[in-house]
């Protein structure tokens, strides 16, 4: 489907200096991007799908994924193109040259990566407590626990990259584990007899509405679950060889979870009903107590508990190399570029986007902001295959992946589609969306402002000439 470009020069001079340390090898990243979709969505996004959708709930996580499968070739071809850290917004910076538009592009990204992070951290302090017993805890005590769990995952974050990812391959491994015991119950119970596979292709279509409809309704939700793999090309200046490992690694990750997702589907709708599926919070516990009745319950309390820690510690690893990509790119504060000696992680980055996920965990209902981040990246999915149409014109002397135009075209128009009222999306999602982004409107202006004065002020002194991209 693409190809590599051809160039005189080595792949080599695809390894650019960096002030990050590279230390992610193929490995490592093909963990990552598995454990950053895996995520903590499947694990409540199956009944909700199975509500709106019906018996073919694996439908819409099929759909999911040829979304983000088609958007995925864009990256590949923008970051090993462009291997710096800064992802999305960094992409948009080049291709468009609009400061207000990166800019909007970056809190975009950022809004997604905390709260995503910041309402796994709430999950973590009740499974914790729910798993030591503590049946009805204190708001006092869950708030704790979710402020001392981001302050743990900060601590690993400024230790550095490495240990972070190496955090990252254990629990992943345990997420991981979660989901084969569901596909494996659930296919150990139909082999006995026991489940209705006549339900995979049953729809639950509302009066008035066609199951296309319901699909792509059905869809937009999905789609949450498969979002992640965007994440890891923030990691760009920290990755071994990121032109070379990135295309395969990524289109193997996404294979994995996507083919992971429509098993766990089909176990779940062939073993309970979709209406059951779609009632209370815990889905794939269910499935588990209708095909192996005996099957130690409380391991999926803990195995929870570690899938809202990945989620958290990948999204705060990516919100922080955003911000420093940006800060780099002169888009934001250069102050955020600031590395720990030593330890080479972005300091003040880490310590700002941790201040910011304390403000939510302690003052945000995060409980259905899925739906809102989807939306949003969906968005943000649109610009990265409009943008690497333009950078097509771009030339860079190293190798890189490149996509057919018809791919970014397609991504474009299907990621619209799903962000789009057309889609069946709820109108919570872009009454939440609107005032995030009216948010991102505000401090973007000033941050523009701020940023002319600086300019100014650098000309006034002589100084204007220093790289901006350089770190203070």
């Amino acid at each position: 489907m693409a190809n590599l470009e051809e160039r005189e020069t080595s792949s080599a001079s695809s390894e650019q200096p960096t002030e990050l340390r590279r230390v992610i090898g193929p490995g490592l990243l093909l963990l990552f991007i598995v454990g950053d979709i895996l995520g903590t969505g499947v694990y409540s996004l199956t009944g909700k799908v199975a509500a709106e959708v019906g018996g073919a709930v694996w439908l819409p996580f099929l759909c999911a994924f040829v979304v983000a499968f088609l958007t995925a070739f864009s990256y590949l071809e923008l970051v090993t193109k462009y291997p710096r850290a800064g992802g999305a917004a960094m992409y948009t910076h080049r291709a468009f040259k609009i400061q207000f538009l990166t800019f909007l592009v970056t809190f975009a990204v950022m809004c997604s990566g905390l709260t995503s992070a910041s309402s796994a951290a709430q999950a973590f302090a009740g499974n914790l407590f729910a798993a030591v017993g503590v049946d009805e805890p204190a708001e006092l005590l869950l708030l704790a626990g979710a402020l001392g769990f981001m302050t743990l995952v900060a601590l690993v974050n400024l230790r550095g990259v490495g240990e972070s990812v190496k955090a990252n391959v254990v629990l992943t491994c345990i997420e991981l584990s979660g989901l084969l015991i569901v596909i494996g119950v659930g296919f150990w119970a139909l082999v006995r007899g026991l489940g209705e596979t006549s339900r995979l292709t049953e729809f639950n279509v509302p009066e008035g509405e066609t199951p296309f409809g319901a699909v792509t309704a059905a869809t937009a939700l999905a789609f949450f679950a498969m979002v992640g793999f965007e994440d890891s090309v923030n990691m760009a200046e920290e990755t071994k060889n990121p032109s070379k490992i990135f295309p395969k690694f990524m289109v193997i990750g996404l294979c994995v979870t996507g083919a992971i997702y429509v098993l766990v589907a089909i176990s779940s709708v062939a073993l309970v009903s979709p209406a059951e599926l779609g009632e209370g919070s815990t889905p794939l516990l269910k499935v588990v107590q209708a095909g192996a009745p005996g099957f130690p319950i409380a391991v999926f309390a803990w195995i929870s508990m570690f899938a809202v820690a990945n989620s958290a510690l990948i999204n705060m690893l990516m919100a922080s190399r955003l911000l420093y990509g940006m800060a780099r790119e002169d888009v934001l504060p250069r102050s955020l570029s600031r590395l720990l000696p030593g330890r080479r992680t972005p300091v003040v980055a880490i310590i700002f986007t941790t201040l910011l996920a304390f403000a939510l965990v302690s003052l945000a209902d995060l409980t259905a902001l899925g739906g809102t981040t989807s939306l949003l990246l969906l968005c943000v999915f649109t610009v990265v295959n409009i943008a690497v149409l333009v950078l097509k014109r771009d030339r860079v002397e190293h190798q890189h992946f490149t996509t057919p135009a018809l791919v970014p075209v397609l991504g474009a128009v299907l990621s619209a589609y799903l962000a789009s009222p057309l889609s069946g999306r709820a109108t919570d999602d872009y009454v939440v969306a609107g005032w995030l982004m009216l948010a991102g409107v505000v401090l973007g202006a000033i941050t523009l402002l701020v940023n002319r004065y600086l300019l100014h002020r650098r000309v006034r002194i002589g100084t204007a000439n220093i790289d901006p991209r350089t770190p203070r």
